[in-house]
């Protein structure tokens, strides 16, 4: 985001930088900037839109209006989610004559609220968020509430805590857990395992009460109260966190494990392989996302998909919808997922023995 970042270059270094961004004569640039008349309304606007792209300060008459910036803040680009839902959002907006500002959180970098408040300097018509502190309900949420008291329109991608305010579009979490589970449950197996997020993290709550009550129907409560068929354990969304999680539930001799992103079933299956087992011959692993090339995976990972591209264009269409005083509740939108099954995933060895 460093080319957002106020520039001190010279008046005449500016005109010539705006006008080639633009194609149009410094002249043209000139009269934008001191407010004349004789520019048509598409031109100026795509001068002040060049001006907030490469950092420049408006000049301060126009500082009070919107740029057609709008912040896409995302918490990583290793996730191959992250990058292929940019270029969804990025190619939408677009369309519509927005410029993205891709926004990405590093550990001991910007966070989240200092995105917010650079994102606010440049008087951007709007955010979306994913990924993002909006579904921790443990995380920091003040920046949200300061873009909701400045009027900013703001779209969450994936399931929030309750009381932001703003619309959601979100996998229906509660659906992609079932559909893993009855997966592996119709191959036969009997004791499945849990990989998930944070605790404090929303859509992993809501995969694991899913899991929990499927498990429980499959008839897996111990007598002392516990699901002895639905060991569950909780990781950071990384290869590493996946594969100590795994590792775990192991221990409990699971044949099946779901897991609540595709990187996190990659570190499932790299911690089979370090127990010296199989997959899927041994342990059965499914994923979530279907992010790219988990068809190129070894074993071709079954996983549950998010629909990317159209989850994309309706947090476009709903925050395009904001900033043309289109009514938009504050609701959540959820869509259906899609369990694309490939080769992590078998009947148990005892049912083929």
């Amino acid at each position: 985001m460093s080319y957002i970042c106020r520039m001190t270059r010279t008046p005449t270094r500016r005109l010539a930088d705006v006008a080639k961004k633009v194609g149009v004569s410094e002249a043209t640039v000139s009269r934008v900037l001191n407010g004349k008349a004789g520019v048509s309304a598409s031109t100026r606007e795509a001068v002040l839109t060049a001006l907030d792209v490469l950092g420049y300060e408006r000049p301060t008459q126009l500082r009070g209006e919107r740029a057609r910036l709008i912040g896409l803040v995302l918490p990583e680009l290793q996730n191959p989610i992250f990058p292929a839902l940019a270029e969804v959002v990025g190619g939408a907006l677009a369309q519509r004559g927005f410029t993205p500002v891709l926004c990405t959180r590093t550990a001991g970098g910007l966070s989240e609220a200092d995105y917010v408040g650079m994102l606010l300097d440049q008087h951007v018509s709007g955010v979306v968020f994913a990924g993002g502190h909006f579904a921790e309900q443990a995380a920091p949420h003040d920046h949200y509430r300061l873009l909701r008291s400045r009027g900013i329109p703001v779209v969450l991608f994936n399931a929030a805590i309750d009381n932001l305010d703003f619309p959601c579009v979100a996998t229906d979490d509660v659906t992609a857990a079932g559909q893993a589970f009855t997966h592996l449950a119709s191959l036969g197996h009997q004791r499945i395992g849990l990989v998930v997020g944070p605790q404090d993290h929303m859509p992993s709550r809501r995969k694991l009460a899913a899991f929990t009550e499927l498990a429980a129907r499959a008839g897996g409560a111990a007598p002392s109260g516990e699901a002895a068929r639905a060991p569950v354990e909780h990781a950071l969304f990384s290869l590493e966190g996946g594969q100590a999680a795994t590792t775990r539930l192991l221990r409990h001799g699971i044949t099946g494990v779901i897991c609540g992103s595709d990187v996190l079933a990659l570190g499932a299956v790299r911690a089979v392989r370090r127990a010296g087992l199989s997959v899927p011959g041994d342990v059965s692993v499914v994923g979530y996302d279907d992010s790219a090339f988990m068809n190129c995976t070894d074993p071709p990972l079954t996983t549950v998909r998010q629909p990317i591209e159209s989850m994309g264009k309706a947090a476009v269409a709903l925050l395009v919808n904001q900033i043309e005083n289109v009514a938009v509740y504050p609701e959540e939108l959820l869509f259906e997922p899609e369990l694309v099954v490939r080769g992590s995933t078998g009947r148990p060895a005892a049912e083929l023995a």
